[in-house]
């Protein structure tokens, strides 16, 4: 009969264990990975920042060497759970911590203030106008004077707050059907 550790290959060299092994190592990782980060709350899952980033590329680096048995599957699990553990314990600190928290997600970074790009911001956040108007657009802001305050945040996404004030169009006709003047008054 075969038991728990041959069905895994567990305790063989690598170059030796077979597809059927492989294949429910990766079950067992895939598994025991979702319960991991499951336990790690939501932070892990909500928006990516670089500090969330890194942790999925190091749990993926773990959990891949454990599969093809280059790491042996039980360290490896208790890696993958000391990983997310840490990045629970550091998202905890950044709540409390304003510092850290600016260290490890980053400041948002203000594109836009008042309906004006700012070109500085722009160049050392590595965006093109044309990119920066291409997200406004898909906001459904057309006008950068819609604009109060768009920033890049620390998760790569542009956050826009639309401006407050409020215009009040009148449009009065000069020719019936033919011409109209349009004003715009500030509120």
């Amino acid at each position: 009969m075969m038991g728990f550790e041959d069905l895994l290959g567990i305790g063989r060299p690598s170059q030796d264990i077979g597809v059927l092994q492989m294949g429910l190592r990766a079950v067992v990782i895939y598994l025991a990975t979702i319960l991991t980060i499951r336990l790690g709350r939501k932070r892990f899952r909500g928006r990516a920042t670089a500090f969330d980033i890194v942790l999925g590329i190091m749990i993926g680096s773990v959990a891949s060497r454990a599969i093809t048995g280059d790491a042996p599957m039980l360290p490896a699990m208790v890696a993958t759970a000391v990983l997310v553990g840490l990045h629970y314990l550091l998202s905890l600190l950044t709540i409390r911590w304003d510092a850290l928290g600016s260290a490890l997600k980053g400041q948002p970074i203000p594109l836009v203030r008042d309906g004006v790009i700012d070109e500085d911001n722009l160049r050392k956040s590595h965006i093109s106008e044309d990119d920066l108007r291409e997200e406004l657009r898909c906001k459904g802001i057309r006008d950068l004077r819609e604009v109060g305050l768009a920033s890049l945040e620390g998760s790569g996404s542009i956050s826009v707050l639309r401006t407050t004030s409020k215009t009040k169009v009148i449009e009065i006709p000069i020719t019936e059907g033919i011409h109209v003047v349009r004003v715009e008054i500030a509120q």
